[in-house]
C-alpha cells in the first residue's frame, strides 16, 4: 500500500470513529490553510541548491555528521514534527520499510526532529525505526533548510487542547511566543552536497511515497559510475 493510501485511510478512520470532532477537524484544516497562505514552503531549500552541513546527536547521544555520511553515499533526510503527530509516525514507518531498498542503492537514511531525547527514543521504539533520529534542539537545522516556521497563538491553543504540549516534547522552557515548529520535509542529498530531491508540503496529510526516491538514487548511481 502506498504511503498516501495509508494516510487517507487513517484520516477516514478518525472521521468515522468520532475521535476527531468536527469543530477540531475544522480547526486543523484551518491550520493547514494558514500554513499554505504563509508561503513557508516557498522559502524551503529546493532541488539543485546546496544543502547545509550539520551534525546533531541522535536519540542515543551519538553524534551524527552529515558530511561524514555523505562521504559514504547519498543522504536521505526526513524532517518530522514528532511522535505526537500520527501522520509523521506513519511516514516514518513507511521510510523504515523502504530503508532496505534505499540502502541497497548506497544511501543512508536519517530523520530530524525538534523533540527531545526521550520522545525521540519513543519514536524509534514505537515505530520500530532502525535509522538515526537526530535531535534538532531549537530547530536550527530545520531553519537552515528553510523549514522552521512559527505557530500562531490560535494554533498553540489548538495543540494544547489536543494534549500536545510542545514545550515539553521539544524541551522548550515554556510556550513563549513565537513557538517554532518545522514543516514536514523530505530531502535527498547527493555526495556533492547538492539537493537531488526535495518535497515540502504545508498540508501534512499529503506525503510522497518513499519509492519516489528510487529513480533519483538510480540516476545518482549512474552519474557516479560515468564519472569514475
Amino acid at each position: 500500500m502506498q504511503l498516501q493510501d495509508r494516510l487517507d485511510a487513517f484520516t477516514n478512520k478518525m472521521a468515522a470513529s468520532g475521535r476527531l470532532p468536527e469543530p477540531v477537524a475544522a480547526r486543523l484544516q484551518e491550520s493547514i490553510r494558514e500554513q499554505i497562505a504563509g508561503s513557508q514552503a516557498d522559502r524551503a531549500l529546493k532541488a539543485g541548491e546546496r544543502a547545509p552541513v550539520f551534525a546533531l546527536d541522535d536519540a542515543n547521544a551519538v553524534k551524527v555528521d552529515s558530511a561524514a555520511l555523505l562521504g559514504k553515499g547519498p543522504l536521505v533526510v526526513t524532517f518530522y514534527r514528532g511522535v505526537w503527530r500520527p501522520y509523521c509516525n506513519i511516514e516514518l514507518q513507511a521510510r523504515e520499510e523502504a530503508r532496505g531498498e534505499i540502502e541497497a542503492r548506497g544511501a543512508t537514511v536519517v530523520a530530524v526532529s525538534m523533540q527531545n531525547t526521550a520522545h525521540s527514543r519513543k519514536t524509534a521504539r514505537e515505530n520500530k525505526i532502525g535509522f538515526p533520529i537526530m535531535i534538532d534542539i531549537g530547530g536550527k537545522v530545520a531553519a537552515a533548510f528553510g523549514l522552521r516556521h512559527q505557530l500562531s497563538p490560535k494554533m498553540i491553543e489548538l495543540h494544547r487542547s489536543l494534549g500536545s504540549d510542545l514545550a515539553l516534547i521539544n524541551g522548550e522552557d515554556s510556550w513563549t511566543l513565537p513557538l517554532p515548529l518545522p514543516l514536514p520535509g523530505r530531502y535527498l542529498i547527493g555526495q556533492d552536497g547538492i539537493v537531488a530531491y526535495a518535497e515540502v508540503n504545508p498540508d501534512y496529510t499529503k506525503r510522497p511515497d518513499p519509492s519516489e526516491l528510487f529513480p533519483v538514487l538510480d540516476h545518482l548511481a549512474r552519474a557516479r559510475a560515468r564519472a569514475a
